[in-house]
């Protein structure tokens, strides 16, 4: 298993305009703000996922945390083997579950998160260990208000053991003592020092990320074969939301994919919560001989800067692929011979993507794929 140190997996940035938590810490090997290659992204999950395997190997249930953790939940659960329940939290409405259980992430741009409690007796009857998974634990609030929840719903939980999974861990001892006392215990690929990051931003100039001006283009479509995309917001098992990923991006690169060729430039991206499916297609057209970046769109609102050693030198502001009415951004872009958009929505409709392919630089020839849920490409 690699070893992951503070200089390989932290940069710290600058939130736009939020007074809860001025900053923000940018992990450049997990494919969310910043381009990275998809198999150095998915090493470092996987790393995660194999130190949580030897301690915990009768753990059946992970949960993951929406937006940023949802692939690094994905990669934990299937080092876990393919019978592991993977299902994570969210903020989107779409999904169809009876009963939802709904926490506050308080420190977020948008705090309310939920999660589907229909299935949680079964699955916590199937398993000795409940692994909850974030990229970064601060100071475990979140956590401690979630299991609380959880407990209060299913009194079957305290029964179990709890494991609180990250990238990057900084809580303090006192907070540490705090999870421990609520059952809850810590793993970790870094731990971060304490430090008073709020200071080291205060005085660095950002700017809010420019929306982005549409581009004028008429695009097509056809019918993917694969069949719609599963849903982990729901939950399942992981080995079958891996195979759905899996044949999503083969039959993508065996349709509209094909004609990406080897050598190209390509960027892979997802869309909010949905990042795994994007890691996936990424890491085949990486094994094809193409030199691929993985990132996604987010809510988070950043601030961009030109200074040298800040991690996001420009960005965009978006509509979402999800509701159109909800803004959402995208960092760092760059330009490439092909560009895929790898999304879980419902919505049909390229809006969103009109807008997306305006924030990149104009490059003549450019390949454009918009993979929408399983069902559609949409593509230039």
């Amino acid at each position: 298993m690699p070893d992951y140190t503070k200089e390989d997996t932290l940069r710290l940035a600058k939130r736009f305009q939020n007074s809860k938590r001025p900053y923000l810490l940018v992990n450049p090997l997990q494919a969310k703000h910043i381009p990275v290659s998809p198999s150095a992204a998915l090493t470092m999950m996987g790393a995660l996922g194999e130190l949580l395997a030897k301690q915990y190997p009768g753990a059946r249930l992970v949960l993951g945390f929406a937006e940023t953790a949802t692939a690094v939940g994905a990669a934990v659960a299937a080092s876990l083997g393919p019978e592991c329940v993977y299902l994570h939290t969210t903020r989107e409405n779409f999904p169809q579950a009876g009963q939802w259980l709904e926490f506050l992430e308080e420190h977020s741009h948008a705090v309310e998160q939920k999660l589907p409690g229909d299935c949680l007796p079964e699955w916590l009857a199937a398993t000795d260990t409940v692994i909850l998974v974030d990229d970064e634990i601060s100071t475990g609030k979140t956590l401690r208000n979630m299991v609380a929840e959880l407990e209060g719903r299913y009194p079957q939980l305290r029964d179990k053991q709890i494991v609180a999974a990250s990238i990057l861990n900084r809580v303090s001892p006192e907070n540490q003592q705090l999870l421990e006392e609520a059952g809850i215990h810590s793993q970790y690929l870094v731990k971060l020092p304490q430090e008073d990051y709020a200071a080291l931003v205060e005085d660095l100039e950002v700017a809010e990320a420019p929306p982005a001006e549409p581009v004028a283009e008429v695009f097509h479509s056809e019918a993917l074969s694969c069949g719609k995309l599963l849903d982990p917001r729901l939950g399942l098992p992981i080995g079958a939301y891996e195979d759905s990923c899996a044949g999503l991006a083969r039959a993508f690169l065996t349709g509209p994919g094909r004609d990406i060729p080897a050598g190209s430039r390509v960027a892979v991206l997802g869309t909010e919560e949905c990042m795994y499916p994007a890691l996936t297609l990424g890491a085949m057209l990486e094994e094809r001989g193409c030199a691929v970046r993985c990132h996604a769109t987010t809510r988070s609102p950043i601030g961009v800067c030109s200074r040298g050693d800040y991690p996001i030198r420009s960005g965009a502001k978006l509509p979402s692929f999800y509701d159109e009415a909800r803004p959402t951004y995208l960092y760092n872009m760059d330009g490439y011979d092909a560009i895929v958009v790898v999304s879980d929505t419902p919505v049909e409709g390229t809006g969103a993507l009109a807008s997306l392919l305006g924030a990149f630089p104009p490059q003549a020839g450019r390949k454009v794929f918009y993979v929408q849920g399983g069902r559609h490409v949409w593509y230039l």
